[in-house]
């Protein structure tokens, strides 16, 4: 392949002429792994970082447990004390997450390394570089293990790395690169606060706690089997096909939301879903999250029933509703319960049939149904701004980091 002037081959692929390709060890001053051994628990005191507690580009300080400090002083090497503008490295678990250490004072176990960048690289550089698609590929490849994977810090740190000389550029760089970061840490925030915000809203409309404007009286209790005829569908399997006309709903199709998930598409003609069905899981092999939730389907022949899955057709009411209902922690709380088996859970037709709701005038049902959507839109919005933000960020990462574009 030939390479434009300006730039040069390496290990780790084309890089500017002026940038320098080593192994991640030149790069760091110090790299290990937390303690092993077992550490007292308490509400407040010193934050223990697990894996688990490293998501998003930063640590998770709100899940990780705590210890005290005469246990973090006297059993704790000092391989287990990261430090400021340390990078934290999931080595177990979820494996290749990353965050930096800033002024909080933790410690972290076995399933976490931590790599001290020396004068060489800006700690923030080095954290977005690994971060990044090929070293995340690469760190991935290289794991060992069977059954269960695990990065080897011995391998780790011979990884070849590319980066430039001057700190000026790699500071240029990671600015670039945390202000799309901030971004996204914003975002996420707005869509934590909206999900809040409408989980209230249903908590109080769903159960009659706050009534619209123009709304009194009493509700009545009907149960499910006499507001929605629920019938099953048969396997779909044999008609997959790549590029079909229609899609296909069974047991994955339903998410943990209560959103449709399509992905399985087919020609079958016949078994069409109508729109304002509900369809819900009723058998789980992954642990019991989806089943008893439901999806609203939003067109006419467009969707196909598959097998796992209920159809719920409403009498009576307004299915919008109806589906924010189902969905609300309580009655899909009392569903749950009613799940049988080991293996592969299953809800049985008369648990559904027998299940009570609550049940407002239709009216009302419409306008509550409209105050959840017009959330839902909004939620939306900001979910597809914030996939639209992570995708600029991945372009500007393999632009920026490999040298293409030049900030400096």
């Amino acid at each position: 392949m030939e390479v434009k002037p300006g730039y040069k081959q390496t290990e780790v692929g084309v890089i500017p002429e002026d940038w320098e390709c080593g192994k991640l060890e030149e790069y760091f001053s110090f790299i290990s792994y937390g303690f092993t051994n077992p550490m007292p628990t308490v509400e407040h005191g010193i934050f223990m970082l697990t894996a688990a507690d490293i998501n998003g580009g930063r640590l998770q300080l709100e899940t990780a447990r705590k210890t005290t400090e005469a246990a973090y002083r006297t059993l704790l090497s000092p391989k287990s004390k990261p430090k400021k503008n340390d990078i934290l490295l999931t080595k177990d678990g979820s494996l290749g997450r990353l965050a930096l250490v800033g002024d909080e004072q933790i410690c972290i176990n076995q399933s976490v390394a931590v790599i001290r960048p020396n004068d060489k690289v800006e700690p923030t550089f080095l954290k977005l570089l690994l971060e990044s698609p090929p070293y995340q590929r690469k760190m991935l490849d290289d794991a060992g293990g069977s059954t269960i994977k695990h990065i080897y810090i011995t391998i780790v740190n011979l990884m070849p790395v590319g980066l430039p000389l001057l700190c000026e550029e790699q500071r240029a760089i990671a600015t670039a690169l945390s202000d799309v970061d901030a971004l996204l840490a914003a975002l996420d925030r707005l869509i934590a606060k909206q999900r809040d915000l409408k989980q209230a809203a249903m908590q109080k409309l769903l159960t009659g706690q706050t009534r619209l404007p123009g709304f009194k009286g009493e509700w009545v209790m009907k149960t499910l089997g006499e507001v929605f005829t629920i019938s099953v569908g048969k396997s779909k399997s044999a008609f997959i096909v790549e590029g079909g006309d229609y899609w296909i709903c069974d047991m994955g199709s339903v998410s943990t939301e209560g959103r449709l998930i399509i992905s399985k598409q087919t020609n079958f003609c016949g078994d069409f879903l109508h729109a304002g069905d509900l369809i819900m899981p009723k058998d789980d092999i992954g642990g019991g999250k989806i089943i008893g939730k439901v999806a609203y389907i939003d067109a006419n022949d467009t969707y196909v029933l598959g097998d796992h899955v209920y159809c719920l057709r409403a009498l009576v009411g307004d299915s919008r509703f109806l589906s924010y209902l189902i969905n609300s922690h309580r009655i899909n709380g009392e569903l749950k319960k009613k799940v049988i088996g080991s293996a592969q859970l299953g809800l049985g037709r008369k648990s559904v049939t027998d299940q009570e709701i609550p049940f407002p005038p239709p009216t009302e049902q419409t306008a509550i149904a409209a105050v959840l959507t017009d959330m839902d839109t909004a939620l939306t919005a900001l979910e597809q701004r914030r996939d639209k933000t992570r995708a600029l960020k991945q372009g500007m990462m393999q632009e920026l980091l490999t040298g293409r574009t030049r900030l400096v």
